[in-house]
């Protein structure tokens, strides 16, 4: 064993003295009188345990590797895969330059050298060997440069040292880096029986105690440059923000993706609604339609801004949204499938609404239902085109036939005649053609949120189904979907077949856990091919962390981002993400209540000051 302080060494050695004068303990009150004791001292651990393999310190195993040799071509970037592998490991690259008079020298010599070989194969007429001819060739090009200054020559060297809890963790480690260099002809050895030098030239003191170097120029030193960040600048698309590492744009096109879907995970006022506002804010400018699902009457304002459509819905709203609309099939289409996979649908919604079905509820549901469409003249084999569909009364009073309903009559009877009638008992009079279409459901009650997004939902997918388009589906508070089972795999079967439609589904949540919990929720992740993480709370990080598949450092990062900022994934692209705005799109957008309270009076002002001016 070692004490640090020794291993760090000093340039004077101590005489037997003063060994047996540092060897005498030191109360810690005696301290400052004694001056003893050094900062090396402080910062150092107890001890350490050197072997001619590892070294031993603070617990942890250690062991320093040196690059050994490289190939004839070095690619940008081919140390970032090590430097961001999920491993505890320091790297040391200690770059010397050399004189170009000293090096000139050196080349001289060693052409002629080279040259004289290639002379001496031909005199005994061998065959010429290639790679003597490459490396004459290398050398006069190399020369060339350097006498022209274009240029210079480094002395390298680079070293790992990698740290594990025990010998096994150590190996591990040291293969998987081993087999990631070897793979690009790069080969490294450890720093056999010099493990406290290695150890001494990666720790960031810039000594450079192994001096195991390589000679190289400028344009393979500077590939060693290991900081490369992703990025996501594309031809065409819309900005969603700039990139924190690099300062670049990122421009991307959620329609150039394999799905067109995207999540949105944030906490409360860390930006996600704005972010989703400025994105459908610049979609509309590429030709493309946006529905919106607001649960907060967020998105009132943009929609008035762009000449879009708002609908209310509510108990007392005048926008209604009959559920037993009956889709109208495609010309690949067969009818029947269609009307049995809507009669699906109604048979989930039934399950919301009274909250479960027992399977022989269920069956008598499904048969109602049915027999509510024949009772309109509502067939697999009918045109349903020009058709009458039945309301909530006409599937009460086919019920009130049915053996065994009378549970499902008594729960039945707050939709057609109590205080909820007025919601679904009525024919549709919605429409969504226009750029933006947003239903509001903020003054829907929190028991028939979930019931009211699924049927907007379904009201929504039959339209795209109806009548194919550029279209982006905008879930705001996801989570209150994904309460329900029937309302989950709604939202999943949207997340699966939006693509066949050209419709991008965008969930936004800041309740991870709730999300995330549900059987959809993951598979819903996993069928977007876009997500954007921004602020998130301690509490929930831990769950991003293992679904994402996030290191450390991106945890961190989420947990300390500020309000816009966070990580932006597309495909198998992340970067870490800043949102950036105009003045006049954060005019359009904001929804901070005071920016919002400050935009209404100035709006008021400005219209009695023009109200006073017509007076005048």
């Amino acid at each position: 064993m070692s004490l640090l302080s020794d291993f760090m060494g000093s340039s004077s050695k101590r005489t037997s003295s003063q060994i047996k004068k540092t060897a005498v303990p030191v109360l810690p009150g005696e301290i400052y009188k004694t001056a003893k004791l050094q900062l090396q001292d402080v910062l150092a651990p107890a001890a350490l345990e050197i072997s001619s393999k590892s070294i031993k310190i603070a617990g942890k195993t250690s062991r320093t590797f040196f690059i050994m040799s490289y190939p004839r071509f070095l690619t940008d970037g081919w140390l970032a895969p090590i430097v961001n592998l999920d491993k505890v490991f320091d790297v040391g690259i200690h770059i010397h330059p050399i004189p170009t008079e000293k090096i000139l020298q050196e080349f001289k010599k060693k052409v002629a050298e080279v040259q004289s070989q290639i002379n001496v194969r031909e005199s005994k007429g061998l065959v010429r060997d290639p790679i003597l001819d490459a490396a004459y060739r290398d050398l006069e090009k190399l020369r060339d440069s350097l006498q022209q200054a274009q240029e210079k020559i480094f002395s390298i060297g680079l070293y790992i040292t990698i740290y594990a809890d025990n010998e096994d963790d150590l190996y591990k480690s040291e293969n998987e880096i081993r087999s990631l260099m070897e793979s690009k002809l790069i080969y490294l050895k450890p720093a056999l029986f010099q493990q406290s030098e290695g150890f001494l030239s990666v720790a960031p003191i810039g000594d450079d105690r192994l001096e195991i170097h390589t000679k190289l120029n400028t344009g393979p030193v500077s590939s060693f440059f290991p900081f490369i960040s992703s990025e996501l600048t594309d031809n065409k698309g819309i900005l969603y923000g700039i990139n924190r590492h690099n300062s670049g744009l990122v421009i991307f096109d959620r329609y150039s993706l394999p799905n067109y879907n995207s999540v949105t995970f944030a906490t409360s006022g860390a930006g996600k609604s704005y972010a989703t506002k400025l994105e459908i804010l610049r979609t509309l400018m590429f030709d493309t339609e946006v529905i919106v699902i607001d649960p907060e009457r967020e998105y009132e304002y943009i929609t008035e801004a762009v000449g879009g459509r708002y609908f209310n819905i509510s108990l007392s709203s005048e926008h209604h949204i009959n559920p037993f609309d009956v889709p109208i099939p495609n010309d690949d289409e067969d009818p029947a499938d269609v009307l049995r996979s809507h009669i699906i649908h109604l048979v989930g919604l039934f399950r919301i609404l009274f909250g479960g079905l027992s399977p022989e509820e269920d069956s008598i549901v499904d048969r109602t239902i049915t027999e509510t469409y024949a009772l309109k003249d509502i067939t697999p084999n009918s045109n349903y085109v020009n058709i009458e569909p039945p309301l909530m009364s006409d599937f009460e009073m086919v019920l009130s036939s049915m053996e065994g309903s009378d549970s499902l009559l008594t729960r039945l009877t707050k939709y057609t005649h109590g205080t909820w009638a007025g919601f679904i008992n009525k024919p549709s009079n919605v429409d969504i053609n226009k750029k933006l279409v947003v239903f509001s459901i903020r003054d829907v009650e929190d028991e028939l949120k979930p019931a009211a997004m699924y049927i907007i939902t379904a009201f929504i997918w039959n339209a795209v189904r109806k009548n194919i388009k550029k279209r982006l589906l905008v879930v705001d508070e996801a989570w209150w979907m994904m309460k329900s089972d029937d309302t989950a795999s709604f939202l999943f079967m949207i997340a699966k077949r939006g693509r066949k439609y050209f419709l991008g589904l965008s969930t936004i949540t800041q309740d991870v856990n709730d999300f995330i919990s549900s059987k959809y929720g993951t598979p819903i992740i996993t069928n977007s091919s876009m997500q954007l993480l921004l602020k998130q709370s301690p509490s929930s990080v831990d769950n991003l962390q293992k679904i994402f598949r996030l290191t450390d450092e991106e945890k961190y990062l989420l947990i300390e981002s500020s309000v816009g900022e966070g990580i932006f994934f597309a495909g198998l692209k992340h970067v870490a993400l800043k949102i950036i705005a105009s003045y006049t799109e954060d005019q359009i957008i904001t929804s901070d209540p005071a920016q919002v309270l400050s935009i209404r009076n100035s709006k008021q002002e400005l219209r009695e000051s023009e109200e006073n001016h017509f007076v005048n």
